[in-house]
């Protein structure tokens, strides 16, 4: 089975009292999972070789696993950093996103099945645990590579040659009040380092003629070259835009509903000394520029591009109010063209299935790093500001354009992320490590999880999942071609009501995706990943609907005595309202609540501004097998606020979102258990004992 202590009580099965339910070593794992969470695509890199929203942290889903098969009585942590072998569990994630529960439950050799229904995430989840033959994937990366470097390069060089890292932009728009034209700068430093108190020099812009020169991050005037006086601020100020006849009007009243047009004024070379230097525009540039303009029209035909127009949504509606229409307007002209080569490559390529389908993986994933909503995050870190470092698709003023394929100096770009992403990932299925606790110190291991790649099932067997198996699905996990009776364990996070519509953010992979087709049964007709049975809405009442489905089903398929467990991390008390209710609608009972550490500490409640970084691990059990017992909501409350204790005694932060959360959760969960009161007045309640826990354990940092 395993090669536990003698000590550790497990089960190929899921115990009948878990230590996931009365024995869970939140402290213990909440130290490794803070040590993982400032590096997530280090230690998780399987997980990583794609953008996907609201990833979690391995090293929490493998406790959860480890602590689901060992019984109450025994020592969880100690399954966690054991070399375990569950051969014969079945485990399901059915908001499977990045494919965290499908690693960890690979690398502990249960068969798995990963359920989602966004096909990007199931794109990313395929790369996790896809096998690749690494000599091919190279091959395959060099015929690529023969196709569209050269030109790539050529429309990314000086006049002499030497390429160019980056290219500077800048928005511009005309004043409503006298038309006259006024670049978007918020600020004249458009490069410092990422210390600068540190390292104080800085590049600086002329916002008259665009004149570049060193100076300092601090600088309060400067003149340039062309004899222009100017002030560290730019003409924007947060909303707002004052041109050079001093008016002053709202910068989307200056775009008057258009996306704005935009201008070169700097890039950085690197020269054939190895040397990194910063440049004004010059007229080479314009016409390299105007180049791959008409190369990008005569060209079309041919090139990958993306399609599809933005649908009005919570994380769409701020480009579209900045006149963005169409996923190609994302792109200038010259990252249409050199990305448009470099997709019809990849898309055309001689080479197997599932590494034909990394690059293809890895072509959306560089689109993240090579679009005009990036920006320039300075020196001494990596360069590009991705478009998703906010989870929405904010328009950038000061845009940057990288060189998609990228030298060695480069960030986020193609050749560069293959060494990053793609080979690390293979070397880490192949050879897994984990962080375990030893001697209080958190420590890289390795022997403790099996080699997981393989070739991912696209359909349920007749015969059933077999051992170290693994089922990854696209569609609704409401509605499943999985057999009654057939998961020992299901382990998911699912979507906190309107917090991020991953839908609407991944359109953006999307639109270039469906010309490619990485997947046998990848959709290439419709033009958007949205679908009417998401879990996902800020209307409570549809929230709880939508998830309500998806828990029928996962009582449906659980296995007699099996287990549900997921982390939530919702501090509004609707959310846990229409939470408790559907788990309650679909015959869930919840047995127990692990606080846990789920986020970076400096990270908010979802939906808020009060400080939390942790999540809350529900575990249930269908309601027709939880034994009587009593389901006080004051007892409930009692044992939220000793486990948060407990948290804080071992040092970790527990902010007042936390506490809201936690205690919370506790009471509104004995609804599940079939208390008397009704859920309006355990609501009630609910406030009432989470406003004594948040004075007791905050009382120094009490915000209502």
């Amino acid at each position: 089975m395993a090669l536990f202590d003698a000590d550790v009580k497990c089960h190929r099965g899921i115990p009948s009292s878990s230590a996931l339910e009365a024995a869970f070593p939140a402290v213990e794992l909440s130290k490794i999972a803070e040590n993982e969470s400032w590096r997530k695509e280090v230690h998780r890199p399987a997980t990583s070789t794609h953008k996907w929203w609201a990833k979690r942290l391995g090293s929490v889903f493998r406790g959860i696993i480890a602590a689901a098969v060992t019984e109450a009585d025994s020592d969880a942590l100690k399954t966690y950093s054991s070399a375990t072998n569950l051969d014969g569990l079945v485990v399901l994630d059915p908001f499977a996103g990045s494919g965290t529960t499908v690693v960890e439950a690979a690398k502990m050799g249960a068969s798995v099945i990963g359920s989602d229904i966004n096909p990007v995430a199931t794109l990313v989840q395929r790369q996790a645990v896809q096998q690749w033959d690494v000599s091919e994937l190279r091959r395959a990366f060099k015929l690529v590579e023969s196709q569209c470097r050269e030109e790539i390069d050529r429309v990314h060089r000086t006049e002499n040659g030497e390429p160019v890292l980056y290219y500077f932009w800048v928005a511009v728009a005309h004043c409503p009040h006298c038309e006259v034209s006024t670049r978007l700068f918020s600020t004249h430093v458009f490069s410092q380092h990422a210390y600068p108190k540190r390292v104080p020099e800085a590049q600086i812009v002329c916002p008259v003629c665009l004149d570049v020169q060193a100076g300092r991050y601090d600088f309060a005037s400067a003149e340039c070259r062309n004899g222009h006086k100017f002030e560290r601020a730019g003409a924007v100020n947060r909303t707002q835009v004052t041109c050079a006849n001093g008016h002053t009007s709202k910068v989307l009243d200056a775009l008057k509903g258009k996306a704005p047009k935009r201008e070169m004024y700097a890039k950085l070379v690197l020269g054939f000394d190895g040397k990194k230097r910063y440049e004004p525009i010059n007229a080479f540039d314009r016409s390299l520029y105007a180049e791959c303009v008409d190369l990008l029209q005569t060209n079309e035909r041919d090139l990958v591009l993306p399609v599809g127009q933005l649908e009005l949504g919570e994380n769409t509606r701020q480009a579209m109010r900045w006149g963005f229409t169409e996923w190609r307007q994302f792109f200038n002209e010259r990252q249409l063209y050199s990305l448009g080569l470099l997709g019809s490559a990849i898309r055309d390529v001689s080479a197997g299935d599932a590494e034909r389908e990394a690059l293809v993986a890895l072509f959306s994933g560089t689109l993240e790093f090579n679009n005009m909503f990036c920006s320039f995050k300075g020196e001494g870190t990596g360069a590009v500001r991705h478009m998703f470092s906010h989870h929405i698709l904010k328009p950038e003023r000061m845009p940057l354009e990288a060189h998609p394929w990228g030298t060695p100096a480069s960030s986020g770009s193609f050749s560069t992320l293959f060494r990053s992403r793609i080979i690390r990932a293979h070397d880490y299925k192949s050879d897994p490590f984990d962080q375990v606790l030893i001697n209080g110190a958190v420590q890289r291991t390795t022997g403790l999880s099996v080699p997981f790649e393989g070739k991912p099932l696209d359909a349920w067997p007749e015969q059933g999942l077999g051992t170290r198996q693994i089922y990854l699905r696209n569609g609704d996990s409401s509605r499943t071609d999985l057999p009654s009776g057939s998961v020992d364990l299901i382990v998911t996070d699912p979507p906190y009501m309107d917090n991020v519509h991953y839908s609407e953010l991944a359109d953006f992979f999307h639109a270039w995706l469906m010309g490619m087709e990485p997947f046998s049964g990848y959709p290439s007709v419709a033009q958007t990943t949205r679908r009417m049975e998401e879990v996902q809405s800020a209307d409570p009442r549809q929230f709880g609907d939508a998830i309500s489905r998806v828990w029928k089903e996962c009582e449906r398929i659980l296995k007699p005595g099996g287990l549900l467990a997921f982390t939530f991390h919702q501090a509004r008390l609707t959310g846990w309202v229409s939470l408790v209710e559907a788990l309650t609608n679909a015959g869930l009972g919840v047995t127990a609540i692990q606080p846990i550490k789920g986020e970076m500490s400096t990270s908010v409640t979802k939906g808020g501004n009060e400080p939390s970084n942790l999540d809350s691990i529900i575990v249930c059990r269908r309601r027709k097998e939880i034994p009587p017992g009593s389901n006080l909501p004051e007892a409930a409350a009692a044992r939220g606020e000793r486990l948060l204790r407990e948290l804080q005694e071992a040092g970790i932060d527990v902010g007042v979102g936390d506490v809201k959360s936690v205690i919370r959760g506790h009471v509104l969960a004995t609804y599940t258990l079939g208390q008397g009161l009704t859920l309006s007045d355990l609501s009630e309640l609910a406030e009432s004992l989470t406003s004594r826990s948040v004075v007791r354990l905050c009382s120094a940092s009490v915000s209502g």
